[in-house]
């Protein structure tokens, strides 16, 4: 068929809506949108005819637009594989949530919820209930109260308690964490005036004590969470900086950052300082997130005296970052969790993951290793069990690292490896991991299913080994 005669049995768009195969993709896309996209499969072919091309026929123009409209729908935000090593992904999501938590959040999204309705009194209700009783009980704070996000958390508490006056901070505190949060940052925008002390190393009692004045509203201690200050340093207790505050009339506000409910030393973790600690040793404020350590949906937390709560919901910011219904049942549910401590680490992703002994991942690896071999070798790559470690993420023991266990795949150029991590990330579930010495490496730590894992590589493997 000549150019001029290809061009000429292309169809219209009008008659392409009637063919009953682009029919059931109506119903299932809507009108406007299927005709949006066959006009850009029409177009796109036309151009290929001018250009030497072949008319590929009706079926292929369905074929086409199917392809066209399935890109379209596929959303980014959708699941993958997580075998980069780092279990709380900020990148990825941070934690996962247990089963408990996500069968709450969905009978939120199903059914109406008392969210705001006392339903012994019949009167308006606070949101806050369903989960200050829960907060208390597990770290023995007098009140409690939730925002979005730990960042919120600070902010709020910063403008409640020191807008217009002073706050003293260690110069080895004034944290920047991932998106550009620097505290210095959050310190301006909550109105408080930021009073340096000690240096980037070494902060003692008597830098605090010096700084004191009586424009001083509160001293602020940082988890300086995404990194760590080795060597010759020295910082003042939470006990004693709380003695120091109180001594002065001040409040101390203690921001743990990912903060967490229990030792992870007793799941052979490093030693992270736990919220009932904070609050044990004095703090008034102790602020920390939801969705890293703690297991549970996004959000921040605000514990500590009550008076200092009581202020912070009066606080008009309060209701611009305050949480839904979804995330406050999904963090009720997964707090209810830490009642039973015998059984967390099973039922809780994040711990379970994070406690994984290093010789039950590598059997994993030793049992996938020749499948996945198996389906990559025709194109060359080369499949081994290696030795590899973890870490926590979310800035949470920046330094430790956890023993684990995956596999580790070699190419034979720099351009190969290249195209594999592309099709990999292109894949209907990606698959993520890091490039390392030359190899991509997949950590097992966090791979649950191992069919699905070897569905999906198996879907990539004909592009993969072309």
């Amino acid at each position: 068929m000549s150019g001029t005669a290809a061009l000429r049995a292309l169809p219209a768009v009008d008659q392409m809506l009637k063919v009953p195969a682009v029919m059931v993709l109506i119903e299932r896309h809507g009108r406007l949108v299927v005709t949006e996209e066959l006009r850009q499969v029409l177009g796109d072919i036309r151009a290929a005819v001018r250009s030497g091309g072949a008319f590929p026929g009706e079926q292929g123009v369905v074929a086409s637009l199917l392809g066209r409209l399935d890109h379209r729908e596929r959303s980014n935000l959708r699941p993958l594989f997580n075998l980069t090593g780092t279990v709380l992904h900020t990148n990825l999501g941070r934690a996962l949530l247990a089963e408990e938590a996500i069968a709450a959040a969905v009978d939120a999204m199903r059914e109406a919820a008392a969210l705001e309705f006392d339903l012994e009194t019949g009167r308006r209700g606070e949101r806050d209930s369903h989960l200050r009783q829960l907060l208390c009980e597990l770290t023995g704070a007098e009140d409690a109260t939730i925002v979005n996000n730990n960042a919120a958390a600070v902010l709020i508490a910063l403008s409640t308690v020191g807008a217009g006056r002073q706050a003293i901070v260690s110069r080895g505190e004034l944290i920047e964490i991932g998106g550009a949060f620097r505290m210095p940052d959050i310190m301006e925008r909550a109105g408080v005036d930021l009073v340096e002390v000690g240096t980037t190393n070494r902060t003692h009692a008597k830098d605090y004590l010096g700084a004191i004045r009586p424009e001083t509203a509160l001293i602020l201690k940082v988890h300086t969470s995404n990194y760590r200050i080795e060597g010759f340093t020295a910082e003042v207790p939470g006990a004693e900086l709380a003695a120091i505050a109180h001594n002065a009339g001040v409040v101390l506000l203690n921001d743990l950052g990912s903060g967490t409910l229990v030792d992870l030393s007793g799941y052979g973790l490093g030693r992270e300082p736990t919220v009932r600690e904070a609050v044990a040793e004095g703090a008034d404020l102790v602020t920390f997130s939801g969705d890293k350590l703690l297991g549970g949906p996004q959000a921040g937390f605000i514990v500590g005296r009550k008076d200092l709560i009581a202020a912070i919901n009066r606080n008009p910011m309060k209701r611009a970052l305050r949480v839904d219904k979804i995330r406050i049942a999904a963090m009720a549910a997964t707090l209810k969790l830490y009642r039973d401590p015998d059984r967390l680490a099973a039922r809780l992703p994040t711990l379970r993951m994070l406690s994984r002994p290093q010789a039950e991942i590598r059997q994993r690896a030793v049992r996938l290793a020749p499948q996945v071999a198996e389906l990559l070798a025709p194109g060359g790559y080369r499949v081994e069990v290696c030795d590899c470690s973890s870490q926590i993420g979310s800035g949470a023991l920046p330094v430790d690292t956890i023993p684990s266990a995956g596999l580790r795949i070699a190419a034979a150029s720099g351009g190969a490896l290249a195209n594999l991590v592309a099709l990999f990330r292109a894949l209907p579930r990606p698959i993520l991991g890091r490039l390392q010495d030359g190899a991509m490496i997949l950590d097992l730590r966090c791979l649950s299913d191992e069919a699905d894992f070897l569905k999906s590589l198996s879907e990539g493997t004909d592009h993969a080994v072309a």
